[in-house]
């Protein structure tokens, strides 16, 4: 609890914040996932189904008991007063989130059940915000305050590691075709890539901004398609740099693990350089280049936060602007969405992984 968005404020108890049928409801659900925990009477596996049971009913109360206690605590408080997650409240997420991880990994459980298990959940989390559970938190008075230029500024975000992925995979896959074919080549093309992979982010723009400025100040054409020193230009080009080794890497590897036995079938049957390309490779090597393809998003969408110091935009913007103003919760309105954006293109690739395997492949 805060009196103003730039005081860090004081904590306030579990006990204090809760009322008396969260705190009961919260304290039945800790014993439930107490007893998850011992090897008797359950056993593992009923004790991971009574963790799939307990752990996100315990998420969804702290999350609702945030919410409610925000909304009471503001009723007769200053209206520059603020309520904002402390941090046992992230421990509490992140430890039931755990659970739920680690209970379907004890079961084994397919991904299609994990998928399922998780749009229920999101779904659930989705109804208290439509039902305005959190309106009176910080970081929701914070988006509020910016909600268009927050749309704008997710836009952009998304755009931007859009324009990255596309010449990534454009460029990244001939490649990797190439090192499995010529593994002359491999040595010095990884080296390179390597090379790109060491450079902090931060020197990587700052090395762009005299080349891409002199270019767009050289050839006017591409000035106007906004090739400059700042900007999306650099922004789009050290993305791309950083994308194209795992996406290299996992190409060689995937065609590299297609079983030569294969191959000799399908010429055996006369297929031709490309129809064996085409119809055998690529679907055979398609679950390990996508699995690179969720790396390279995953790091991308991460990576894009940075770029907004080179004044490129997207959600970065919001955590610069926290960190000047000393605002946390504008800092968090900015780092929430990136780590929920990256969350959902991993579990999203992870499907269509699952989905590009062959069938009875593992």
């Amino acid at each position: 609890m805060a009196p103003n968005r730039l005081v860090s404020g004081e904590s306030v108890s579990l006990l204090t914040a809760l009322r008396a049928w969260q705190v009961l409801g919260l304290a039945a659900l800790a014993g439930a996932l107490a007893l998850a925990c011992l090897v008797r009477p359950l056993g593992e596996r009923r004790g991971a189904r009574l963790t799939l049971v307990a752990a996100p009913l315990a998420l969804l109360l702290t999350l609702y008991g945030l919410g409610d206690y925000a909304q009471r605590a503001l009723t007769d408080a200053s209206p520059a007063a603020r309520v904002s997650q402390g941090a046992a409240f992230w421990v509490l997420v992140f430890c039931t989130s755990l659970m739920i991880v680690d209970a379907f990994q004890r079961l084994g459980a397919s991904l299609w059940v994990r998928s399922g298990y998780g749009l229920l959940v999101i779904a659930a989390v989705a109804a208290l915000f439509a039902a305005g559970t959190f309106n009176a938190l910080s970081i929701l008075r914070e988006y509020f305050n910016i909600e268009d230029a927050f749309v704008a500024q997710f836009v952009t975000h998304l755009t931007l590691v859009g324009l990255a992925l596309a010449p990534t995979l454009a460029i990244g896959l001939p490649l990797g075709l190439l090192a499995h074919r010529r593994p002359a080549t491999r040595g010095i093309l990884f080296s390179v890539l390597n090379v790109f992979q060491t450079i902090p982010s931060i020197a990587l723009f700052a090395l762009l901004v005299a080349p891409l400025s002199a270019l767009g100040d050289a050839v006017p054409w591409l000035g106007a398609l906004g090739v400059a020193g700042i900007g999306a230009a650099p922004a789009i080009l050290a993305l791309i740099l950083y994308s194209l080794l795992p996406i290299v890497r996992n190409t060689q590897a995937g065609f590299a693990g297609v079983d030569p036995a294969t191959r000799e079938a399908a010429r055996g049957m006369g297929m031709t350089r490309r129809q064996i390309l085409w119809r055998v490779e690529v679907p055979l090597a398609l679950p390990v280049i996508l699995s690179g393809l969720r790396i390279v998003t995953v790091q991308a969408i991460g990576l894009t936060v940075v770029a907004a110091l080179i004044g490129a935009g997207g959600l970065g913007a919001f955590i610069f602007q926290g960190l000047g103003q000393y605002a946390i919760d504008l800092v968090l309105l900015g780092a929430v969405p990136t780590i929920a954006l990256a969350v959902v293109a991993d579990f999203l690739l992870q499907i269509l992984v699952a989905v590009s395997r062959p069938a009875g492949a593992g």
